[in-house]
């Protein structure tokens, strides 16, 4: 057999596995997420309209429990296959089920943020522990813990349209798996963003059914695994962790600039609100799709920056990280003030 027949029937190889790793955790995501929206009718779990919601109709919720489903099976295909991951992907998976867990739970019964909180710093510690063993660094564990406590509670907290959370979450990890190569961290990544584009149909444009807590909690925890996994690979953290946080802009400006005003003006920031910039685009326009394909133009922006800045000197990754965050938070400013300004004319 010649070189370029060997070459061409390893691609082939490799394209077959792509396929069937992208298309199945598709097709079973999308079956599981079909068969949580008849689990949610069946038991009332609704979320009603109200004056804190952006929904005009009571619809299910607890729908990413089929991305859960999908991406634990994901994680006990990768340890069998690499035997040499099987402890980190049982940490991982351990991690996943109690931020999953609690937040199935919360979609059921409200329960006490104190509460929710702690499940997810165990988890976020249990993050941690599988770096430090895979990399002896305790910068690697200290950022996974950081990771999870920002992540999962941003993705609650801007999981509030149709699509927006799931959107922005698999925009996140295609840019990721990019980054992270062959292996097992590619699998994994890859196993998200499949399952995560069966459950969309359901959320976006219409939904159908919600992520609901267990959703909105797994994908910020996912997402945090895959930008600490891609940060201890990395030959240079400092820089690295400048491009990885890249995907995440649109909602970590959103969130982060919202709940420092909440906290300046005194208010109970934990609360279910509508502040958020996502939130007041919706009331001044009038519909969810607008809202969720713009802040998805944004990060498809924002994660080919990150790819295109891979080859770049440090300086200039700094550099293009910096402009891209400064920019992304004056057009923030700019949409918030006329989002404000609208509200005030219809007043």
């Amino acid at each position: 057999m010649g070189h370029g027949q060997a070459a061409a029937q390893l691609r082939g190889g490799l394209m077959a596995a792509v396929t069937i790793w992208l298309v199945l955790p598709f097709l079973l995501s999308a079956a599981a997420t079909w068969l949580a929206r008849g689990y949610a009718l069946g038991k009332s779990l609704l979320d009603h309209p109200g004056e804190r919601r952006s929904h005009a109709v009571a619809t299910p919720r607890g729908g990413g429990i089929s991305i859960v489903a999908c991406v634990l099976l994901g994680m006990a295909w990768i340890a069998v296959a690499h035997p040499a991951h099987r402890v980190s992907m049982a940490g991982l998976a351990t991690g996943l089920m109690l931020v999953g867990g609690i937040g199935w739970l919360d979609d059921h019964r409200p329960l006490s943020p104190l509460l929710r909180l702690f499940i997810q710093a165990l988890a976020a510690l249990i993050l941690g522990w599988v770096l430090y063993q895979a990399t002896g660094a305790i910068q690697y564990a200290a950022l996974a813990f950081v990771a999870v406590m920002v992540l999962v509670n941003v993705w609650n907290f801007m999981d509030g349209i149709n699509g927006l959370a799931a959107s922005q979450a698999a925009i996140a990890a295609f840019g990721y798996a990019w980054l992270l190569g062959a292996g097992p961290w590619l699998w994994l990544a890859a196993v998200l963003f499949a399952s995560i584009c069966g459950f969309l149909p359901f959320n976006f444009p219409r939904a159908r059914i919600f992520l609901g807590d267990v959703g909105s909690g797994a994908l910020g925890y996912m997402l945090a695994v895959l930008l600490a996994a891609a940060f201890s690979l990395s030959p240079a953290p400092g820089p690295a962790l400048f491009l990885l946080l890249l995907p995440l802009s649109a909602f970590l400006i959103d969130a982060g600039f919202t709940l420092c005003m909440r906290i300046l003006a005194g208010e109970r920031w934990w609360e279910p609100h509508v502040q958020h910039l996502y939130q007041g685009w919706v009331r001044k326009v009038g519909g969810h799709a607008g809202v969720t394909l713009a802040y998805a133009v944004f990060s498809l922006l924002a994660v080919i920056l990150m790819l295109a800045a891979v080859g770049w000197t440090a300086f200039w990754i700094v550099a293009g990280a910096i402009t891209w965050y400064a920019a992304g938070i004056l057009v923030w400013a700019r949409l918030r003030k006329d989002v404000q300004l609208s509200k005030e004319a219809g007043q």
